[in-house]
């Protein structure tokens, strides 16, 4: 888990405010491909169109994986994932796969691709981590493959309880380098929201679908 009090965590928030990869509005939600009502979007890959905040990331991912360790390939989550673990395997000089959502339907019928080593040991990355889904069918995936799944690695995540249970009862070791509360946090602190739409973004982490059903109430 990202540790509480994390600098790194509110340095990663501001940035992603200052180039809106992530999006805050409480009076308008947005709608994910879920159906779920919510005051918050969030796009990591905004972040690798801006070099220096790239960068940073990378930095900051190289550092954070260093409790993953030892790890001797980088596998990505498609579709998002594949960019954000390159630059981690790229920086790490070590080999990447990723894994895809569904095998494909012609050709090797791949649901893995790349060379994955014999016995690999695995870190997976993902670019924000929700309800953890996807990262864990990567790590069925993987294992399913033979490999060993040290952790999962991520930008962001809305610390959802639901997805912490997930984690858990998978056996699965995560962090992220931001998390949800030190983003909204950030985001009170610097002007982006007032103390009122602080109030009621804690109120949607706290139950997303309770939250939505009474917005699209009225």
């Amino acid at each position: 888990m990202t540790p509480l009090n994390d600098p790194i965590a509110a340095k990663v928030a501001k940035h992603l405010l200052a180039i809106q990869a992530v999006k805050l509005s409480p009076q308008d939600p947005f709608t994910w491909s879920s159906g779920l009502l919510s005051p918050i979007y969030c796009d990591n890959r905004v972040a690798l169109s801006h070099p220096k905040v790239r960068d940073f990331l990378a930095q900051a991912l190289v550092e954070r994986a260093e409790s993953f360790q030892p790890f001797d390939t980088v596998a990505g989550v498609a579709t998002a994932g594949i960019p954000i673990g390159i630059l981690l395997a790229d920086r790490l000089r070590l080999p990447f796969v990723y894994v895809r959502s569904s095998a494909k339907d012609h050709g090797r019928r791949n649901l893995i691709e790349g060379q994955l080593p014999e016995q690999a040991r695995v870190l997976v990355v993902e670019d924000l981590i929700s309800t953890g889904g996807s990262c864990l069918a990567a790590v069925d995936a993987l294992r399913d493959a033979g490999a060993v799944v040290t952790g999962v690695l991520a930008i962001f995540q809305y610390e959802f309880a639901s997805a912490a249970r997930a984690f858990s009862e998978k056996n699965v070791t995560f962090a992220t380098l931001s998390r949800y509360d030190a983003l909204i946090d950030e985001a009170l602190l610097s002007g982006y929201i007032s103390q009122s739409d602080f109030e009621t973004l804690r109120q949607w982490r706290d139950n997303p679908e309770g939250w939505g059903a009474l917005y699209a109430a009225g």
